[in-house]
């Protein structure tokens, strides 16, 4: 890897629902790193996430205060990407149009809408560009996968992007592959699931569980039978932002055992709870049946299938995966997530000219870098 001389800091921002994580990246290693976590009753102070700002950046200068380091070793400074219009995947230069965007909420209230702007005025005081790397609403689905089956509505892409592309780019690199010239399938099994076909650097394809797509999870309803679903709509007379909750937060194990954590759920199973056993196992048999699916999107050609997010540290939902889908590709697990890794390594390919860097414009058909939709 190019090192830069004296500037070989990086400053990495990740804003989520009730925390912030910010940590200090010298010379390719994490240095420093801290959680700041923020109670319910701090945050229900603000109408709206954007009006946070100011309130968390006090908790991140307090941390950049107590770090070793001087301005003129800083190089950049990355932000988690907010919900902006589908773009190609890469690392965006904060601009203008992004940030008015994002304080806009244009597209929808999220946490992550706070990365931009928080990374940008570090990125000022030290004199530094800030940058967002492979943003949540990153929608690079090939033309088929976009037909819906019903004119009118159009398919589009939402995934835990940056930890899927992060996690495909390290696994493949331990088997001496590239993520630009490989074919993958990429399960990050959390609150929410997404499972993508990854192939020559693109998302092709892929479930969008946050509308109702895939596998159910702990908490997301997955893909439902259509006519009861709107029976049950019609009944119950729910509006937009109640099925969207319902779909989003209130579905899945949720809904059939009250609980959204994996861990206890395998602590009931191991007492004896047949009822969670069989939701937990109807849980894995429709993840298995989305990466199958994804299989075929790749014309069976899939170097490699991984098993990420949380939910991938319980043997009890990776072993049984591992053991059915070996006859397509090796699976490999890999737990938790990388995402300060990510915005850090994102970051580094454009400053050491590895990839190009994009710029974000309000029409997202005109992204510069890059193809959009």
């Amino acid at each position: 890897m190019t090192m830069h001389p004296k500037r070989d800091v990086v400053i990495v921002i990740n804003p989520g629902s009730t925390s912030s994580k910010i940590a200090l990246f010298k010379a390719g290693k994490m240095v420093a790193e801290r959680t700041l976590n923020h109670s319910l009753a701090e945050l229900s102070q603000f109408d709206a996430v954007i009006a946070q700002k100011d309130f968390r950046m006090q908790a991140i200068q307090e941390f950049l205060a107590d770090q070793d380091f001087s301005a003129s070793e800083v190089l950049a400074v990355a932000g988690r990407g907010g919900l902006l219009k589908p773009i190609p995947g890469g690392t965006y230069a904060v601009n203008e149009a992004m940030l008015d965007d994002l304080t806009a909420a244009k597209r929808n209230e999220h946490a992550s809408n706070l990365g931009a702007g928080l990374a940008q005025q570090v990125a000022d005081q030290y004199g530094v560009k800030a940058y967002v790397v492979d943003p949540p609403v990153v929608d690079e689905l090939q033309p088929l996968a976009r037909i819906s089956g019903l004119k009118g509505i159009e398919r589009h892409s939402a995934a835990h992007v940056l930890n899927q592309k992060a996690m495909a780019r390290q696994v493949l690199a331990t088997m001496g592959n590239t993520y630009a010239t490989s074919r993958v399938i990429v399960a990050h099994i959390g609150g929410g699931l997404s499972i993508h076909a990854h192939e020559n650097g693109r998302m092709i394809d892929g479930n969008n569980g946050i509308d109702g797509e895939g596998p159910y999870s702990p908490e997301r309803a997955g893909s439902l039978p259509l006519v009861d679903f709107v029976a049950k709509v019609l009944a119950e007379r729910l509006t937009l932002d109640q099925v969207k909750k319902l779909l989003a937060s209130q579905s899945g194990l949720r809904s059939y055992l009250n609980d959204i954590s994996i861990k206890n759920i395998v602590a009931r199973i191991a007492e004896g709870d047949e009822t969670a056993k069989f939701y937990l196992d109807g849980m894995i048999y429709q993840i298995k049946k989305q990466i199958a699916e994804m299989a075929g999107v790749l014309n069976g050609q899939v170097d490699v299938i991984i098993l990420t997010g949380g939910a991938a540290y319980a043997t009890a939902v990776t072993a049984p995966l591992q053991h059915d889908l070996a006859w397509i590709a090796p699976v490999v697990v890999r737990p938790g997530e990388m995402e300060m890794q990510a915005l850090y390594e994102g970051v580094m390919r454009v400053l050491n000219h590895e990839e190009p860097v994009r710029v974000y414009q309000s029409d997202a058909s005109t992204i510069k870098g890059g193809t959009g939709r």
